[in-house]
């Protein structure tokens, strides 16, 4: 039957909303299936319906949908799909989220403030979600947000392979745009064998309230610098990060990020920095206006199908990324 991959008495069914077609389409052709067909659309008021076509009782189902623009709606979606499924006798529901929206709001920075990624979180639990799976989470600690299991996976492996193809490791230094990425940069340096430097921001005591003065911590002086984040949205961080590299004596600068969100002016600040190149994956859709030359962008399909095979063949998600994490 379309959209099926059998084991045993189990069926895999792989279902996506409206958010980015490209990617289920590259994760359902790595795994050998067809997307279960869907129908979906917006009513006049705003409002989501959607209907699967095929019966989905008993199956294992991976829902996937990337929190793209606009947001909100996506996230919707991706819960009306998991409640249906859940209604429908669907016998193990996984969220497949590339991007988890709104994990930047992990804490209380301050009073009166919420606690959204841990929201979405119990959202999707409450829609009937048991399983959720994101790729490269703002912080790990998100992973207990959700009551279930949270597969969490990393591009860093796809990333650094990138890097290292294009580059002389020998003359690479790994940075960390802030004190918050320090140990994924980490893990940067023990695979590509290389130093560590830190973008160390504060504020100037001269100049109250105004921008922070931004201080290197490490030897970048001659070196490519290979800046590593997560996601890179307005590109604010990232260019200002850049200038102190250079100001410090770097010869190059390469902008790494799983997630390309690309806000605003993004695209035309990346494109008039110094930075040489801005390796991204496919987790989030990158609309032709957003597009530059400068930007490659890598496929994270295979890793979201693999992640899935061994989801659904109860297998090791974490040997994935043996000698990587």
């Amino acid at each position: 039957m379309t959209g099926i991959k059998t084991t045993g008495h189990k069926k895999l069914m792989l279902f996506t909303g409206r958010a980015h077609p490209a990617l289920a389409e590259a994760v359902a052709e790595q795994l050998g299936v067809e997307i279960v067909p869907t129908s979906a659309y917006d009513f006049a008021n705003g409002e989501i319906f959607v209907r699967f076509e095929e019966s989905v009782r008993g199956c294992d189902a991976f829902v996937l949908q990337s929190h793209t623009e606009p947001v909100n709606k996506w996230i919707m979606e991706q819960m009306l799909m998991v409640d249906a499924l859940k209604r429908a006798s669907a016998k193990r529901i996984t969220v497949v989220a590339p991007f988890y929206a709104y994990a930047r709001q992990d804490k209380k920075h301050r009073g009166r403030e919420p606690i959204s990624a841990r929201l979405m979180a119990d959202l999707f639990k409450t829609a009937g979600a048991n399983r959720l799976m994101s790729v490269d989470l703002h912080t790990s600690q998100i992973q207990g947000f959700f009551d279930g299991p949270v597969d969490h996976l990393f591009a860093l492996p796809l990333l650094a392979a990138h890097v290292q193809e294009r580059y002389d490791r020998s003359n690479i230094t790994v940075v960390s745009p802030d004190a918050g990425r320090v140990r994924v940069a980490e893990r940067w340096t023990d695979i590509l064998d290389a130093p560590l430097a830190i973008i160390h921001k504060r504020r100037d005591p001269d100049i109250p309230n105004e921008a922070k003065v931004l201080e290197v911590v490490g030897d970048v002086k001659g070196r490519v610098c290979v800046i590593v984040d997560d996601m890179i949205d307005t590109a604010g961080t990232i260019t200002k990060a850049a200038d102190a590299l250079f100001e410090n004596g770097a010869i190059d600068v390469v902008a790494t990020s799983t997630h390309g969100v690309l806000s605003g002016p993004a695209a035309e600040r990346l494109t008039n920095s110094r930075i040489s190149e801005v390796v991204i994956t496919d987790t989030l859709p990158i609309p032709p206006e957003r597009m530059f030359d400068k930007l490659t962008i890598l496929s994270i399909a295979p890793l979201l199908a693999r992640a899935i095979h061994e989801v659904f063949d109860e297998g090791s998600v974490t040997s994935l990324f043996d000698g990587h994490s």
